[in-house]
């Protein structure tokens, strides 16, 4: 008996192998749309990133110029109320004035000067500059130097912080006229006081303080204004 052979049928192989391939090729496109779904999803998350950095910089930014902003505000609101106090004490000066007599009958003091003396000093000689000593020269017209009668306040500040100052004094008329000293170099009111306790101020201060004076002239009731930087030199003190 002979063995049959059994025939492929090759129509039936050929469609199978083509659905395969079908099916195949359908996998991969369905990877292929996926990543480019993820890939696409991944840049409009990168894009969406970079807008919210770029939202945070400027917000940053409006904050940063809002605060300056604000600061120069209340400089100039500060600067305001002293202009306001310093009339007042010219209306109060002048008012208190004796009957008959004129302002412009008077001296006329044009301004103050800070002399270079105006120091730290070490009046013990233990190392530490524990006195601040201020020099004031009041000027007339000529630019002679006037025993001028008047009250005086003091400022110690660092210029390159903005804060309150490091110290500040009052000196009365009847306390200031006590402190003018005619010496050989120099004539001038001769001004101390007492910073030991600001010492840890001195050793911040990177380029120096400033000392800011007001003079309140009690003849005219005019206010004359001065200041002078002091260079920080021994920064171990």
């Amino acid at each position: 008996m002979k063995n049959k052979k059994t025939k492929l049928n090759p129509v039936r192989n050929s469609t199978s192998r083509g659905a395969t391939e079908r099916k195949i090729s359908n996998g991969i496109n369905a990877i292929r749309y996926t990543l480019y779904a993820i890939l696409a999803g991944c840049l409009l998350a990168i894009a969406a990133g970079c807008e919210s950095t770029n939202a945070k910089i400027s917000l940053a930014e409006q904050i940063q110029t809002l605060r300056r902003e604000k600061r120069d505000l209340a400089r100039q609101i500060e600067k305001s109320k002293l202009e306001n106090k310093d009339l007042k004490k010219q209306i109060r000066v002048l008012s208190d004035l004796p009957p008959g007599v004129k302002p412009e009958n008077l001296y006329r003091l044009q301004r103050i000067k800070i002399t270079k003396y105006t120091d730290f000093y070490d009046k013990d000689k233990d190392g530490r500059k524990e006195k601040l000593i201020v020099y004031i020269q009041p000027l007339d017209e000529d630019g002679d130097i006037i025993k001028a009668v008047g009250a005086v306040d003091v400022r110690l500040q660092d210029p390159n912080k903005d804060q309150a100052p490091l110290g500040q004094w009052h000196v009365e008329p009847n306390q200031l006229k006590k402190l003018w000293f005619a010496g050989f170099i120099s004539t001038n009111y001769k001004l101390t006081f007492d910073v030991a306790d600001k010492i840890e101020g001195l050793k911040s201060a990177s380029g120096g303080l400033t000392v800011k004076v007001t003079f309140t002239d009690y003849l005219t009731g005019k206010v004359f204004n001065e200041e002078k930087l002091i260079r920080i030199v021994d920064k171990k003190q």
